[in-house]
């Protein structure tokens, strides 16, 4: 889908399609873009295109096929006008994302998978708040091979009975393995588990099963379901462009998509090689929380034309205002480039973590769009309805 700049107050209602070479930022300039404007704002992008050094390859009506650009940009608006086919609204690109094969639910509660317990180590640096564990199972023996994908979830059903004397339900969590596991033998899933700690009536409460999970020793038995979920599948195109907005162990799903995109034995095994560009903006209240930075400095230094690796920390760091930088601070602060990668129908977005996020997250966007004249409120779910908004908050 191309996400249309047009606004809805224009007289005239046609729309027409630039395609622009050498403009944009940064990393975006050498590359050949498509931007959809109404006839109303063609004049002012032309001239946008001309000042800054761009050339435009053609003009085109909504509804007709590319025609060549005119010799200078300046006379493109002109060609333009005496195009007689009126332009209808763009449609939505379908959904480049293909579900059939994904497994799911290949165990269900009532007969779960049991996995063993093959590491589990801390995640966090000293100083750190909380605690948060990276815990992998072995997945061997299992008829069916309990397979999955990047972006899907497992659940886990702690050991032991609740207050009612019945089996605890199961609690969901999402992966931060690729298919191949982290020891790329295929037989293993790994976790990015925080445990939860609230207060209640002046007591500390921890969280059933994320305190089971972090406390486990290997070789302990765990009854593992799933796997489930379709909502955070990588697109299969090699060179789509991914921008991931993660808190906290929301970090799990998008160390997939990394460790797939640029971890050498991943590259090697999968077949698939990434050529795209891929954009991490990760929130953690302090350095020590930061999870997996090593590895995502590592890829950045590695391939720096295809990643980039935004960190926002509140207890370290402040915003424009002075206040704490949260990750809708560093959306703000980027949101031009941001807009410039979605206009792109190759770009996803993948948020995970707190449902607390999103709030923050669509101000900062609905700011960043009305700067540009769009309704972030019309915007969001065109992306969505064109699978390229993807959103998994707990």
């Amino acid at each position: 889908m191309r996400v249309s700049t047009a606004t809805s107050s224009c007289s005239d209602s046609r729309v027409f399609t630039v395609v622009v070479q050498g403009y944009g930022l940064t990393q975006q300039r050498n590359a050949e873009r498509s931007i959809t404007v109404p006839f109303s704002r063609l004049q002012a992008l032309m001239q946008s295109i001309s000042k800054l050094g761009g050339k435009v390859i053609s003009v085109t009506a909504a509804s007709e096929a590319p025609t060549a650009a005119a010799p200078a940009a300046s006379a493109a608006p002109a060609a333009a006008k005496t195009t007689k086919a009126k332009a209808s609204p763009a449609k939505p690109a379908a959904a480049a994302v293909h579900h059939a094969d994904v497994p799911v639910n290949l165990y269900k509660p009532k007969n779960p998978f049991v996995g063993t317990v093959t590491e589990n180590y801390s995640l966090l640096a000293e100083g750190a708040i909380g605690r948060v564990n990276h815990i992998t199972f072995d997945l061997s023996g299992g008829d069916p091979h309990l397979n999955y994908v990047e972006g899907q979830s497992i659940g886990i059903i702690p050991d032991g009975e609740d207050a009612n004397g019945k089996p605890h339900k199961l609690r969901l969590y999402s992966i931060a393995s690729t298919r191949h596991g982290d020891n790329m033998a295929g037989n293993t899933v790994s976790l990015c588990v925080r445990q939860l700690q609230y207060e209640k009536e002046g007591e500390t409460i921890n969280g059933v099963c994320s305190t089971f999970l972090c406390d486990i020793e290997p070789g302990a038995k765990v009854k593992i379901t799933g796997p489930v979920g379709k909502e955070m599948l990588l697109p299969p195109d090699e060179d789509a462009n991914v921008i991931m907005l993660a808190t906290g162990t929301g970090i799990a799903p998008m160390r997939t998509y990394l460790r797939r995109m640029f971890e050498p034995a991943e590259r090697e095994k999968n077949g698939w090689n990434f050529k795209g560009k891929a954009w991490l903006f990760m929130g953690a209240p302090t350095t020590a929380n930061l999870l997996y930075d090593a590895d995502f400095e590592h890829y950045q230094s590695q391939f720096p034309e295809n990643f980039r690796y935004t960190k926002a920390i509140s207890r370290e760091q402040q915003n424009a205002k002075g206040g704490r930088m949260y990750i809708q601070d560093r959306v703000s602060e980027n949101a031009e480039e941001i807009f410039s990668w979605i206009e792109n129908p190759k770009t996803h977005v993948y948020m995970c973590g707190l449902r607390g996020m999103e709030p923050g997250i669509d101000e900062a966007m609905t700011a960043a769009a009305a700067a540009k004249g769009l309704d972030w409120s019309e915007l969001r779910p065109q992306l969505k309805k064109a699978e390229r908004w993807h959103v998994e908050t707990y």
